[in-house]
């Protein structure tokens, strides 16, 4: 019985290839031969070492994901199964065009797409591109220390891992992948509340320093079970996303009908009735979080998510000083500055932009100091409003080693990666998501060096030059 991969819907087995030449077929030129060949042991590669997971139902099997080939190839010989052949990926976004190859238009475009006119989706990566460098010379840097600490908890690198949801959609192995992943690369992961697999079941892949991400459900004692159950897995922080109480209008879910496949589920609330994520006439999620997420969240649940956990809190959706005000008056242990990865309000600054705001200045409005003059801001300083208060981390269109010294010398602690990570787990599992950790680490310990930098303590702000810098005096010898 031939049966279909559900991820590049080839088949297994494939039909026997007649390599032979017929009197309507002419022999094709050694190199083409050449290239059937490989296309044959390439398809060969693809065969089920084992039993699919539990989770892809009969008659579907899984093809180990490998880098897609489109492989040129002589007549008769035929080119089934995952078409893949191994190549050298050198940087973190070519994973993007590799998965895009790999998964179905609907869930590919869950994980790239942003909302409307997608504007602020390609400022969070142009942003980066107008910071440039200001590198010192002649500094011993034959020794780098890349090690920091995040709310008290050692990681070998400020690179962390951001929560993204359905991670099965990308891969089988899904959170466990990255869970195993981070660990390895000795950083945090932080598990989505939508995840595929269940708090205890990525606690379950060993040890490893993990964050929970949350949504306020409109029924409160399903959120203070969740936090616990987390608590009870070992996770060590919550990381509150307030950016969402509704949904930004994503159009290429709603041309796609989104929805999450029927043979998973959003395991940690599996057993209760909060609805399912079926079809509906535009997006499933939409839909859904119209149905179940709490749009009266403000900052007095911040101050109650402190009475049911002992648990460290950070504020995930920061993008200006006001907010951050307010979130360290509520009692947040870190900032997340955060545009939900460019997929709720369109038009808002990429988060490299609105850092340096977040992290080392606070704007209030004059009338708060009784000074009736304009209406204009007053930009003052309050103990560099979050920096040396708590830290602020930085999350949205890092995708190189160079982007990582950029945030920090903008006044992050570490930064979070979202879209590289579902992006290499779809083209290679946990040893996609191994090396794009390995790959940002290389890369930014290349750029510390570069720069002259030794030590995270070293990156100053004098390091890099923005727009706003124009006219802006730098340090005189």
């Amino acid at each position: 019985m031939r049966k279909q991969c559900w991820r590049c819907t080839s088949s297994w087995p494939p039909p026997k290839a007649n390599p032979k030449p017929t009197p309507e077929m002419p022999i094709p030129p050694p190199f083409l031969i050449v290239l059937s060949f490989v296309a044959l042991a390439c398809s060969n590669s693809c065969k089920p070492t084992k039993e699919p997971p539990s989770h892809i139902p009969s008659p579907y099997i899984y093809c180990p994901p490998l880098h897609t080939l489109r492989s040129f190839i002589s007549p008769g010989i035929s080119e089934q199964g995952c078409k893949t052949m191994s190549m050298e990926v050198t940087n973190v976004m070519e994973y993007e065009a590799i998965a895009k190859q790999k998964l179905p238009k609907m869930v590919f475009d869950y994980y790239a797409s942003g909302a409307e006119d997608q504007w602020t989706l390609q400022e969070n990566r142009e942003a980066f591109w107008r910071i440039l460098f200001r590198p010192r010379i002649l500094i011993d840097v034959s020794k780098i220390d890349m090690t920091t600490t995040v709310l008290g908890f050692k990681i070998s690198m400020p690179i962390m891992i951001a929560p993204t949801a359905m991670q099965k959609m990308a891969h089988p192995d899904g959170e466990y992948a990255t869970a195993r992943a981070a660990s390895a690369a000795g950083t945090i992961m932080t598990l989505s509340s939508w995840a595929t697999s269940s708090v205890e079941e990525v606690a379950s892949t060993g040890p490893g320093i993990r964050f929970f991400q949350l949504y306020v459900y409109k029924d409160r004692n399903v959120v203070a079970q969740l936090v616990r159950r987390a608590e009870r897995a070992g996770f060590k922080a919550i990381a509150l996303t307030v950016d969402t109480p509704r949904l930004g209008r994503r159009e290429a879910d709603i041309k796609n009908r989104f929805v999450l496949p029927p043979f998973l589920s959003l395991k940690n609330f599996e057993g209760l009735d909060l609805g399912k994520m079926d079809q509906a006439n535009e997006s499933g999620l939409a839909s859904y979080v119209a149905g179940q997420i709490d749009r009266t969240l403000s900052w007095k649940d911040v101050k109650w998510l402190q009475t049911i956990t002992t648990m460290p809190i950070l504020v995930k959706g920061v993008i200006t000083a006001e907010d951050t005000r307010l979130a360290i008056q509520s009692g947040a242990a870190g900032i997340i500055v955060s545009n939900h990865g460019a997929r709720q309000l369109d038009y808002v600054p990429a988060t490299i932009s609105a850092l340096e705001e977040v992290s080392a200045k606070t704007f209030i409005p004059e009338a708060e100091f009784g000074i009736l003059l304009t209406k204009q801001w007053c930009q003052i300083q309050v103990v560099k409003a979050a920096q040396g208060r708590v830290p602020v981390f930085l999350d949205g269109g890092v995708r190189r080693g160079t982007d990582v010294f950029k945030a920090l010398a903008l006044g992050a602690s570490g930064i979070f990666i979202g879209r590289p990570v579902v992006f290499s787990l779809a083209a290679e599992g946990e040893a996609g998501v191994r090396k794009v950790l390995q790959m940002l680490r290389d890369e930014f310990e290349l750029t510390m060096a570069l720069s002259g930098c030794t030590s995270l303590k070293e990156i100053t702000r004098n390091h890099i030059v923005t727009e706003a810098d124009r006219g802006r005096p730098f340090p005189r010898l």
